[in-house]
């Protein structure tokens, strides 16, 4: 493997080390505080058109639209506990890097995602979205909730919770950093959530 793969995020986790961890455990601490919060209206809606935009591409099922929002070194982290914690040392859910996020959604464009055959019929509803501030002014935090109506193969099911997005802001736009999905029942009997949350 040539040095210019070795460093492409697509083709290697090679970014993703004991930095990496802690600079996201830490980006994820105690960052919703009110006096963090940003009231700038244009701002918080930017930020609640990017979200309700993300929302609608997982819902029409365009996965490489939706994967060309997060940044070329980024991360998908569904915490396993309602804490949250460390994902180094602690059950997740989902944890991807940008090459496993490509992965999943070249694996489900295969046709050989048995846990998605049929598809998921989804509605994505995104509300009380916050925005706030962090020490470097182009990257902002997003906290949101969320529920998510799914219809898989007959059976109606429901996920909810909230989400935070560490954003970074681009001529006028956003790019996903990170982005933590915070499920109301985490810790529970999951049942397969093989539908992009």
């Amino acid at each position: 493997m040539g040095a210019a793969a070795e460093r492409d995020p697509s083709a290697s986790s090679w970014y993703v080390g004991d930095a990496f961890y802690r600079d996201l455990v830490e980006a994820f601490t105690d960052w919703d505080r009110d006096e963090l919060a940003i009231s700038d209206p244009a701002r918080r809606d930017a930020a609640r058109a990017f979200l309700e935009r993300e929302a609608r591409l997982l819902d029409r099922g365009r996965l490489e639209d939706w994967l060309a929002l997060f940044a070329p070194e980024c991360a998908y982290w569904i915490p396993g506990t309602p804490e949250m914690g460390d994902p180094r040392r602690e059950i997740t859910v989902a944890f991807h890097d940008r090459r496993q996020l490509e992965d999943r959604v070249y694996r489900l464009r295969t046709g050989y995602a048995w846990s998605q055959s049929p598809e998921s019929r989804t509605v994505r509803s995104v509300s009380n979205v916050e925005l706030f501030a962090t020490g470097d002014a182009g990257i902002v935090m997003a906290r949101s909730n969320f529920h998510i109506a799914e219809l898989l193969d007959g059976d109606m099911r429901h996920w909810a919770g909230w989400a935070g997005h560490r954003l970074q802001e681009i001529g006028g736009g956003f790019s996903i950093l990170a982005k933590q999905v915070n499920l109301i029942d985490c810790d529970r009997n999951l049942r397969n959530p093989s539908l992009t949350i």
